[in-house]
């Protein structure tokens, strides 16, 4: 008779605040500090000992090529836990929670940290260009250590995400300018309300840091959400490529630019019960897909399904959807192709209004899943994403 396979369960979940990147609060921030600060937290909200984690996985995207993660654990006197870096675009913090869920649930480990840093503010990406080009195409970047997402096309730029996802999806599902800004000033509302209701309380750790003008600052709120946003403010922005007739993508509808660290402790049910730990929520299922380029958009609708198939579910037995919000043209395709109830999906906002600090997001995501579900009782909660290079995500967790 074999043995049953272990149960991945979170134990502990933690994230920064989210800051506006090259401009906000995060900017003289390093993505080793902000990571340090959220995976030394999520060890002492965990209960356990340091000694007792079989790994750390770090999702990094534009930092740049180094086992982040191994230089957190031993920069933060972690020195018995073994480091991995793990990069899959917007859907990197997704994949190192995915990959600790793996590790506990083939027996090859009983306790994993895993989560996502991004400082945006620091990183070379989009400074260095080719002389005389837009840095609009791959040829036009010389970073040699970021490869583009994808071999660039006219109708799928590599570095251009605003034609590849937002654009794509807003001609291809009949998504209009209005609509898009409509989703996002709905956005900015929820997350907002969130933040005024202390629905992120429980989940932020805050942080005391150094700005650029050389004050000490403690740092405890989303600075991206804008109180104000409606839909006249966004439909006066410009549009992105006002070059392409009838483009609607602007930087209102898109998400931001962020800067933020999350962390949670994944361990197996039957570590959880020896030591006595609660359960903040159990990670039942994941997926990962590639499409097309040039449909990157619509990862998530396939990617869903399957991870919820996987958990022997459907679409009718979620309570909640979180879908980033890389572009709202996106997130509104992904809503209409799978016939979501908007008022399960995004309900404290998501990339638009709180941002979207890439490698994080995932992390952040199933942070805030877990709680907001905590807060409502419990049920199904999915997160999703699409990610660059024609690539969708998505983890069914149970609370």
């Amino acid at each position: 008779m074999g043995t049953e396979q272990p149960r991945a369960v979170i134990t502990a979940a933690c994230r920064t605040p989210i800051g506006t990147a090259r401009k906000g609060t995060l900017t003289e921030t390093t993505a080793e500090e902000l990571a340090g600060h959220v995976v030394t937290n999520v060890v002492k909200r965990s209960g356990l000992s340091p000694e007792v984690f079989d790994d750390l996985v770090l999702g990094e995207v534009y930092q740049g090529g180094g086992d982040i993660a191994r230089y957190v654990a031993a920069a933060n006197g972690l020195t018995s836990i073994p480091g991995m870096a793990v990069n899959r675009q917007c859907a990197t913090g997704l994949t190192a929670v995915a990959s600790a869920a793996a590790t506990i649930m083939s027996g090859m480990g009983d306790a994993v940290i895993a989560g996502g840093t991004e400082a945006a503010s620091m990183s070379p990406v989009g400074r260095r260009r080719t002389p005389g080009t837009s840095g609009k195409n791959a040829d036009d970047w010389t970073d040699p250590w970021f490869s583009p997402s994808h071999p660039g096309t006219p109708d799928a730029p590599a570095m251009d995400m605003s034609i590849t996802v937002g654009w794509n999806a807003a001609v291809q599902y009949d998504i209009t300018r209005q609509q898009q800004d409509e989703w996002a000033a709905r956005s900015h509302e929820r997350a907002i309300a969130a933040i005024d209701d202390g629905r992120f309380d429980s989940e932020i750790v805050p942080i005391t840091v150094t700005n650029k003008a050389g004050e000490t600052v403690d740092f405890a709120v989303d600075e991206h959400p804008r109180r104000g946003t409606n839909l006249e403010v966004l439909s006066g922005l410009r549009v992105i490529h006002p070059e392409i007739e009838g483009f609607s993508v602007t930087a209102g509808n898109s998400s931001g630019i962020n800067d933020a660290a999350a962390a949670l402790t994944v361990v197996s049910d039957g570590l959880a019960k020896a030591e006595g730990l609660e359960t903040l929520g159990v990670i039942r299922s994941w997926s990962a897909v590639g499409v097309e380029p040039n449909r990157t958009a619509i990862g998530p609708t396939i990617a869903i399904p399957r991870a919820l198939a996987r958990a022997g579910l459907s679409l009718r037995d979620v309570r909640l959807f979180d879908i980033n919000e890389a572009f709202a043209a996106q997130v509104i395709a992904c809503t209409k192709v799978l016939e979501l109830d908007e008022d399960r999906v995004n309900v404290s906002g998501s990339g638009i209004s709180l941002g979207h600090p890439i490698a994080a997001t995932g992390a952040r995501m199933a942070t805030t899943m877990v709680y907001e579900l905590r807060r409502l009782g419990g049920g199904i909660g999915v997160i999703a994403m699409c990610a660059g290079g024609g690539m969708g995500a998505a983890m069914v967790i149970e609370v």
